[in-house]
């Protein structure tokens, strides 16, 4: 299945267009004007935004040209982007552990035995190596990789934490190497989804060596090739930075937080498993962020009631004042490493798997999730 380019993502409506397109491909390259999506708040430099309409398919297959992809790795980001490259006409190539799930889930996604080979391999069949390994397997197998990249290939990543901590990681990229990022927004499974939907979701992308000197255009074909809907500039450094700390964050560590600790207040304040459930996630996930997601916070509180308005604009400052330090607290830990150590740490022990499945146990026991297991079955279909 193609992916269906002329259906538009949701841009934010502070990108405004500047001029007309009109691009013709002479041989390889494309001459033309590009309507310049720009981002421009105050002062600020300008960012400079590229949608589908700078890198339709039929660009971006000129690019890539008759590259063999390798994508080591098939956990959510190496499966998404690999269907989605292999549906866009691409000459892509796994490279996996023999025998394991990966491998399984490959054959059972219709790759074809040739197209499955063992890491070693397909790193020295690609052309452009896509290091979609876990964080811990980027590390754990760089020295095999490493030698059969070969001068003139392209190393890309999703994640630039293996390349900006090399002195925890071990991995550093031949000189002779392009070594580009395309980071996308979003889960493994988000980036197939969102394809399949005809969507898309927005990628950052980076480049951190360009030995060819066409680094920067490789990144952003492979962008669009796997299905991002517009992609923005960053560096390997900030793009680690801003990822892991707002996993820790509001993506993840911080709402978990909240949601606790919310609940639990309204359950010690005698609150029923149901009240203080629909008051606390119900609410957000179902009614309330979809609507920040669409129309902004400013819009939700216009549309409002007074009464929570007021609540919100009072109560708001009082929790930023709590929480900014601690944000700051965890940026400067990821920033001097210390994140990285820990987690590096963490999957060096024997009964590393053991220990995140119990922690992770403790989640999924707790009252709050074990009330939302039972009521998300009475949510009308």
């Amino acid at each position: 299945m193609l992916f269906k380019w002329d259906r538009k993502p949701k841009i934010i409506t502070m990108l405004r267009q500047v001029a007309t397109r009109a691009f013709s491909p002479v041989g390889n390259r494309y001459f033309f004007k590009r309507a310049v999506s720009t981002l421009q708040i105050g002062t600020e430099k300008s960012e400079t935004i590229y949608t589908r309409d700078d890198y339709p398919l039929k660009r971006c297959q000129d690019i890539i040209g008759v590259k063999t992809i390798s994508i080591l790795g098939y956990g959510p980001q190496g499966r998404g982007q690999a269907l989605n490259l292999r549906d866009n006409g691409f000459n892509v190539i796994l490279g996996l552990r023999k025998g394991g799930k990966s491998w399984e889930r490959a054959v059972d996604d219709g790759w074809g035995l040739e197209q499955i080979q063992d890491i070693q391999t397909a790193t020295r069949n690609g052309d452009i190596i896509k290091y979609l390994l876990s964080d811990a397997g980027q590390i754990s197998e760089w020295e095999q990789v490493k030698p059969h990249l070969d001068q003139n290939k392209t190393i890309y990543f999703s994640h630039g934490l293996a390349v900006t901590y090399p002195e925890l990681t071990g991995v550093v990229p031949p000189e002779n190497t392009d070594v580009i990022m395309v980071a996308p927004k979003g889960a493994g499974m988000t980036v197939r989804d969102k394809f399949l939907q005809g969507s898309g979701i927005n990628s950052s992308y980076a480049v951190f060596q360009d030995h060819s000197g066409r680094a920067e255009e490789t990144a952003r074909a492979l962008a669009f090739a796997i299905g991002s809907g517009h992609v923005f500039q960053t560096t390997f450094q900030n793009e680690v930075y801003s990822d892991l700390t707002g996993e820790r964050c509001v993506l993840m560590g911080l709402i978990q937080a909240a949601f606790k600790a919310q609940y639990e207040v309204l359950r010690e304040r005698g609150h029923s498993v149901s009240e203080a459930y629909n008051e606390t996630v119900e609410e957000a996930l179902v009614s309330l962020y979809p609507l920040i997601n669409d129309r902004g916070m400013d819009w939700l509180y216009t549309n409002c009631s007074t009464t929570a308005q007021r609540g919100a604009l009072d109560w708001a400052p009082k929790f930023e004042k709590v929480i900014k330090p601690v944000i700051n607290r965890c940026y400067d830990s990821v920033k001097n490493g210390d994140e990285v150590k820990r987690v590096i740490s963490s999957n060096s022990h024997p009964d590393c798997n053991e220990k995140l499945n119990y922690e992770l146990h403790q989640i999924s026991k707790h009252e709050l999730w074990q009330a939302a297991k039972q009521l998300r079955k009475f949510r009308p279909l």
